[in-house]
């Protein structure tokens, strides 16, 4: 089966830190652009992170930059999402997908995404 499943989502005070992480089964992601993105309840989905496939470079936008950092290891077939200084405007199931948002750019439509993890930032 072709599949992304992302874990490590959980409860959080503020000021903590969660590593999500993002495994693919079916297919490899050693070709592929990762992205991450988050929904929270009555907000639009939000690019928050990509990882190019082939430099590594790497774009996040002004609400996550400077606290969140995302990696890959392609050998594990598995992203991953560094999220640090948590706040509660975090809030949100967090979603990877082989879609990337780069500035205004959108690239990957259509590709795979997983059903997400709920990440919860409260005291």
């Amino acid at each position: 089966q072709v599949q992304l499943v992302e874990s490590g989502g959980g409860l959080v005070q503020p000021g903590g830190s969660l590593m999500l992480s993002c495994t693919a089964s079916g297919f490899t992601l050693d070709g592929y652009n990762i992205g991450w993105f988050r929904q929270a309840p009555g907000k639009e989905r939000e690019g928050i992170s990509c990882i190019s496939s082939e430099s590594g470079r790497t774009y996040y936008p002004d609400s996550v930059k400077g606290r969140f950092y995302t990696s890959r290891d392609n050998a594990k077939n598995t992203a991953y999402l560094q999220m640090n200084n948590l706040k509660p405007e975090d809030t949100a199931v967090y979603f990877c997908s082989t879609e990337c948002q780069w500035g205004l750019a959108r690239y990957g439509a259509p590709g795979y995404w997983g059903q997400g993890t709920q990440v919860t930032v409260s005291s």
